[in-house]
């Protein structure tokens, strides 16, 4: 049994990006924007965490029953003080959503520019390199957590 592969791309070449991944990047980047933006808008919480409830939302829901903070507790206040250039403050209040924040400072101008060029801007990323950072970005949440649950 054969598997058929795409012909090689000459090397200094980059291929177009097909439409429907242009348009995905471009709402990945808008999105990314967005929630900086409406971060920078909010007064971090002196907690640490629960910045978010002063959009409307609820107290998260473990902390209320259980009496810990989740994972994603303080992303919130982490996306204002990185987008206020806090970094000692970003990472203090969760050192995932810190690292989120950075990877969309990086990565929204270059996907937008990427998908409005039609070509990588750069490189092509590789499906391990897109892995490779979001299981470093989920680890240390999940770490961070269990360092908050021991303490």
């Amino acid at each position: 049994m054969s598997v058929d592969l795409p012909p090689p791309v000459p090397l200094g070449i980059i291929p177009q990006i097909p439409g429907g991944l242009r348009i995905t990047m471009a709402i990945v980047a808008v999105t990314g924007w967005v929630l900086l933006g409406v971060a920078w808008g909010l007064s971090p919480d002196p907690r640490g965490y629960g910045t978010h409830e002063q959009l409307g939302f609820a107290p998260c829901g473990v902390t209320t029953w259980f009496g810990v903070r989740c994972p994603s507790c303080g992303m919130t206040t982490s996306f204002n003080r990185l987008s206020h250039g806090d970094l000692g403050g970003a990472f203090a209040a969760n050192p995932g959503g810190a690292l989120l924040g950075l990877a969309w400072f990086i990565a929204a101008p270059w996907l937008a520019i990427s998908a409005w060029r039609g070509r990588w801007c750069g490189f092509e990323p590789q499906e391990w390199q897109v892995m490779l950072v979001g299981c470093v970005i989920l680890s240390v949440s999940i770490v961070d957590w269990l360092i908050r649950l021991m303490v």
